[in-house]
């Protein structure tokens, strides 16, 4: 019996351990997480699309501050697909990598696949677009509300306050939209004289900006002033513009190196710079901080300007 006794009293004991190694929090979880136990820091980063040129720049930034880091920077592309990004996740879960970065495609959509990193105990960090589910330790990105708010001004101040107004949006359910769209309308709605007078999304593309601005300027002959949420479509509404003979001021916003072209030849009004390499690099040190056990801000704001022409 007294033989029993200790036993119990050995597995008892053991399974107290175990109790407790499964309580780490996520601080201590990040600061042990080497990745596939090589030692070496694995860095996973799940990019909406590499179609877009802002999100080209993002990744440079991030191989940049990766490899001065020595540490290994693995990037999959979603191609705008959600059903892709999550998938692509999964494997860099399986990969065992250290951290993951993640720029949505889908702030909802994405939920499962940051939940599905938690389970593995795998920190998530989001970039540039927010998740609106799961655990993430932080979330860079410029300040989406502040950027629409400073286009709209800039369409106040250049109409003298009075005009119609189109704005073409991102893609639904992305925080990057929500918010420009939110900003931008804080700073333009309820000004007498000032009508937005369309509304529609072109999901961060450049030829759906161009079919979609070709349809609003069939029904409507005196539009001041297009936002659109992205270069991209802003680029597009120039060419449906262009193509219509009338003069309308265009407002984009990431300041792709397209569109700042397009300022200094005077195709585009202006664009809200949002500095991608500096987003791409930040979420790689921030994530090298994770790793230490180091606390992070919840957000971190990158910082915004306005392009105009020189």
């Amino acid at each position: 019996m007294k033989k029993m006794y200790a036993s119990l009293t050995v597995i008892m004991a053991i399974v107290l351990v175990l109790a407790g190694c499964s309580t780490n929090s996520n601080k201590e979880a990040g600061a042990n997480n080497k990745g596939d136990g090589t030692g070496k820091i694995t860095i996973g980063l799940s990019v909406s699309t590499q179609n877009n040129p802002f999100f080209v720049t993002l990744k440079d930034g991030a191989e940049k501050a990766a490899k001065e880091a020595g540490a290994t920077l693995v990037v999959v592309d979603a191609q705008d697909d959600t059903a892709k990004q999550i998938s692509g996740i999964e494997d860099l879960i399986q990969k065992k990598v250290s951290v993951i970065l993640i720029n949505p495609t889908d702030s909802d959509a994405i939920v499962t696949a940051v939940e599905s990193a938690n389970k593995a105990n795998i920190p998530v960090i989001t970039v540039d677009r927010a998740a609106n589910g799961g655990e993430v330790v932080t979330h860079i990105a410029s300040d989406n509300v502040n950027g629409g708010k400073m286009a709209g001004e800039y369409i106040l101040k250049a109409l003298g306050d009075k005009g119609n107004l189109v704005e073409l949006q991102g893609i639904a359910g992305t925080s990057a939209a929500n918010d420009r769209g939110q900003g931008f309308h804080e700073a333009v709605d309820g000004k007498d004289g000032v009508k937005v007078i369309a509304s529609q999304p072109a999901d961060f593309d450049r030829a759906k900006g161009l079919s979609v601005m070709e349809n609003i300027l069939q029904g409507n002959k005196d539009i001041g002033a297009v936002f659109a949420h992205n270069d991209e479509m802003a680029l597009g509404a120039v060419q449906a513009i262009q193509a219509s003979g009338q003069k309308i001021l265009v407002v984009g916003f990431d300041a792709t190196d397209d569109a700042v072209k397009a300022v200094n030849d005077g195709q585009m009004a202006a664009t809200v710079a949002q500095k991608p390499a500096s987003i791409g690099e930040t979420a790689v040190k921030t994530a090298l901080q994770v790793l230490k056990g180091e606390t992070v801000e919840k957000s971190i704001a990158v910082e915004l300007e306005l392009i105009t022409k020189k």
